[in-house]
This record gives C-alpha cells, structure tokens and sequence, in this order.
C-alpha cells in the first residue's frame, strides 16, 4: 500500500496515501482542548475531508484558536440560516457584529417563542450530526442556482467573482457560499445563544477566543449608530459591496466619496456644537480600538471647537507613564505599557485638578530613551474659553480621571462601524477593516510588512478586549469613523503587502482570507479622497498628518 509522510511539530508520521485530514487528525486529538474543527496542509487552511496524497507538514485547530474560532462562526451561521429556510421559508442577513455576537435581520416578525422554535432545531441539526459537504461548482451554474432561488444579492457578489469555479456548501439540500471554511458535519456545533432584539432582529452569541460567557449585553448607543449609518446608506442606495462597485463601474464613485465625507464631517460637527453649548465641559475624552482613526478625529475636531470660538489644548496620557522600573508585566515578562498601572494615575488626576481650577501646571514629557518624565516645558494653565482633549486607550475608563466630576467630562466613543457586506450572509468585519488600515500604515509610518501586523494583531485585539470596549458605555456619544468607500481604497494599497506574505508563513492563512475578502471589491483611486480625510490617516498625503 503506498504511504505518505506527514510532518506534525516537527515529527514524521506514516499514513496511507489518500488519507483524510480528518483520520489524520485523531492520532492528536488529545494535544487539544476541544474537538478538532480544521486542518491545515502546507500553510494552507482546509477542512478535515481533505484527503493527503502527498508527502506535507500538517496543522489543526480547534474552536479556542482564531482559525478555528472563525470555522465554528461559519458552521453556526450555516445551521442558523437553514434552520429558518426549514422552519419558515425565511432569508436572513448576518448584518454585523454587536457586543460578543452577531446582529441578524429577517423580514418576518419573530418573538421569544420562534427564536426557541429556531433554537431547537438547530440543535436538532447538531444531534444529527449532518454531513456538511464542501463542492467546486462552475461560477454560471451557481449563478443560475442562485437566480432560480431568487437570492439576487449572490448572483450580484458572483458576478464580481472571477473565478472559473467556486466552492459552495452543501447540508442536507441547501446550498451556500462562505468565504470562510466550515467543520466537515453539524456535530461540530455545540453551544451558542440567540437573543430577541426586537420584531424583526436577534442576536446569536457564541463563545469566542476572547470569552467563553454566551450572554448578550445591549449597547443601545452603538446600536443606534449602526441603526442610523445602515438607514442613510439605504437613502444614498448603497446597501453592499455590489452597489457600491456598481458606482465605481458607472463612473460615480467621486459623488459618494463625497456625499460620505460630508455627513462625517457633520456628524463630527454636531458634536463639536454639543460640547460648546454645554460651559461645564472643560475636558473631551476620546477613545476606541486601533486604527479608529484618532488621530484625524481629535485635530478636526480641535477646529471644529475653535469654529465655535473653544480653543482646545491637548494633553497626551503617555506624559504621564511611569518611571521604567515601575512598570507593570505581562505573562511573558515584556513591559505592559497598556495597562492601567503603567500611568501614574496620582500626579495625572492632581495635574488636571490643578488646571480646572485655574491654576498653572508644569506638564511633564515623557523620554522614553530614559524610561522617565522630564519636566522641560514652562508652566501653563486652561483659560475660561479653553478645554483640555484627551486621546487614549483608557480615556473612558472613570478610573482614568476618578477625582474630576463628570459634568466637566465629555466622552467620545469611535469606531469605524462596517455595515456593507458582501452579500446578505458574508459579513465584512470591523475588526477586518481595522487590521487593512493597520496594515496600510503601518506600512508606511513604519515600514512593517503585512506579516508582522497579522502577527501583532492578536495582541492589539486582547488589549482592546480588556481596555477599550469594556467602556465603550461610558460614552457621550459614538462617533462612526467609517467611509462607506473605504475598503475600494484599501485594496489598493493592501493587496501588494498581503501578496508578500510568504506560503510558510504562519500568517499566509490571515493573508489569504484578506486577499479573498477584497478579491470582490473593485479599486477606487484616492486621488479624489480629501486631505482631511480619516483615511489618509492610513494611505498618506493627509491634512492632519
């Protein structure tokens, strides 16, 4: 019988040709936590009825690592959506993410009573533990299938697929497309929550790398802010990627560049007058995840102030580290400059109690050759029409300015929130965008390639986990720093990178899903993009930069 040599952590092991990736997997099931859900041949990511035919290096995953977290996303999403085709003949939309869940809209009015009903027989598909069937079907058959379903938002994301063939899913008769892979059979699937958000919408929570806790906690200003950015863009006609590409080939895109960035700006401006109606406010306090674009937000905003006769002062958290000596750990030894206690919290509260008061302060700057404060600059106080903005990780967290009362705080919360998907079960991730704009300047301010930001990203996403949206509710308002065109933009500049990252590389798998992502959207040239615009934050050539 001819054999195949599988390396596994650096040891060989001896297999038959033709062997699955799901065989394979069981002689180190017991090296995992849970239940192996997807495998890995040669750098590639693939599901477990692969078979090896030859010699390779292997890896496996479950649901508590980030590929197979995504596996498990995708196999739940497939159950959720045949579950409501088998029940009530119904389409659903994965609309976007909200708390640790995912937001889902439906036409039909639904209760506590259908969402159990949906429930039950999800898990009845789980009990099953359906063979869920991976298939390469010609693009042009798919697009009938689709056509003769009447599921017109694939047949429009298809049409912007190049590809000869495509891979769909097949459970039981039903057929879909994920740019993600999904677990070989419904078994897979074990716990998960869906909760009632009104009568036409839920959420489904699952367990994450980040928390295993199912329950759903309601962000009613985010929610709002998603409510109110997914009702303009239907005014403006864009409801997906494909209305969007379909601007970019009529030669229009130019008129939504600029329809985008003005309701941004007036948005950004409604908050600027808010805060000059209201004399308490003398300090602003800004925050959000990576690559928000914090940067472009907090000095438009300074002007928008001095429009309303405010002249703002900054004062930067990182002045106010501690001395080197003093700074708390991680886990693996390395300075934890994110931490809370990394700030002397003491001198900072003292330093802004000191300024409201009218008094002059001598703002210390932080050398972070030396790994300590220097006091080199001269004394300085806040004026009557003057306010201090404060921009950082911690600026929502109360204990951050515990000794000044909230009525001289105002407190901004911002995020791009992504709502155009690609089609109504493909969802594009805020998270996703988040990591391309990383990319693209980090790139660019830094010289990082794309493989040490893939690298970093799990890192920044567990301090934004622990730091930033624990707080996002302590906000004032949200302010939405997404671009409805921006992901045409950031194909441009982060293609080249993505397309670096090398096939033995631990990150190619992140890479490749990138690359997948943006292989459906069509390029938009920046050279209509305004200089103020948040996104020249990340491409360059900025006003603010």
């Amino acid at each position: 019988m001819l054999s195949v040599i599988v390396r596994y952590e650096d040891k060989k092991y001896t297999f038959p040709k033709g062997t699955s990736l799901l065989d394979i997997s069981k002689e180190f099931q017991s090296n995992f936590k849970d239940k192996i859900i997807v495998g890995k041949i040669d750098g590639s990511i693939t599901e477990l009825s692969t078979k090896v035919f030859n010699n390779c290096k292997v890896d496996f995953y479950d649901k508590n690592s980030s590929v197979g977290n995504k596996v498990y996303e995708s196999g739940l999403i497939f159950l959720l959506i045949k579950s409501f085709k088998d029940l009530y003949d119904e389409n659903i939309i994965i609309d976007h993410s909200l708390d640790t869940g995912i937001y889902i809209k439906t036409n039909k009015k639904i209760n506590d009573d259908i969402l159990l009903k949906v429930k039950d027989r999800i898990n009845e598909l789980i009990s099953l533990d359906l063979s869920i069937d991976k298939l390469l079907i010609n693009r042009k058959e798919a697009i009938k299938y689709y056509e003769k379903n009447k599921e017109n938002d694939k047949v429009r994301m298809l049409k912007y697929n190049t590809n000869t063939n495509i891979n769909l899913y097949k459970l039981e008769n039903d057929y879909d497309y994920f740019f993600n892979n999904l677990p070989v059979s419904t078994g897979y699937i074990k716990e998960f929550k869906l909760t009632l958000i009104n009568e036409n919408s839920f959420v489904i929570t699952y367990p994450s790398i980040y928390t295993s806790k199912l329950n759903y906690k309601h962000h009613e200003k985010l929610f709002n802010e998603f409510n109110d950015y997914t009702s303009w863009l239907k005014k403006i006609g864009i409801n997906s990627i494909c209305d969007l590409n379909e601007k970019v080939t009529n030669g229009i895109i130019n008129d939504y560049v600029f329809l985008a960035e003005t309701y941004q700006n007036n948005n950004l401006l409604k908050i600027a007058k808010e805060i000059s109606n209201n004399k308490n406010i003398k300090i602003v306090l800004i925050s959000g995840p990576s690559s928000s674009g914090k940067t472009t937000t907090s000095k438009k905003l300074q002007l928008f102030l001095k429009g309303f006769g405010i002249n703002p002062k900054t004062l930067s958290i990182d002045d106010y580290f501690v001395d080197r000596e003093n700074t708390p750990k991680k886990k693996d030894g390395s300075l934890d400059f994110e931490s809370l206690d990394a700030i002397n919290l003491d001198l900072f509260n003292r330093d802004l109690t000191k300024l409201l008061n009218g008094e002059k302060v001598r703002i210390p700057t932080y050398n972070f050759v030396l790994g300590k404060g220097e006091y080199i600059n001269e004394a300085t106080c806040l004026e009557e029409n003057e306010i201090l903005i404060i921009e950082g990780l911690h600026a929502l967290n109360n204990e951050l300015t515990s000794s000044i009362e909230k009525k001289y705080k105002y407190k901004i919360y911002l995020s791009p929130l992504t709502v155009l998907n690609l089609d109504n079960h493909n969802r594009i991730k805020t998270s996703d965008v988040r990591l391309l704009r990383r990319i693209v300047r980090d790139n660019r301010t830094r010289g990082y390639n794309a493989s040490s930001v893939l690298k970093a990203w799990a890192s920044v996403r567990e301090g934004e986990e622990k730091n930033v949206f624990p707080y996002q509710d302590e906000a004032d308002v949200i302010f939405n720093t997404s671009l409805l065109y921006e992901i045409g933009i950031l194909k441009i500049y982060a293609e080249p990178l993505l397309y670096l990252v090398d096939e033995k590389d631990d990150c190619y798998k992140d890479a490749v899903r990138l690359l997948n992502l943006l292989k459906i959207v069509l390029p938009i040239p920046s050279d209509c993009i305004p200089k103020d615009s948040i996104i020249r934050e990340f491409i360059g050539d900025g006003y603010f930069i």
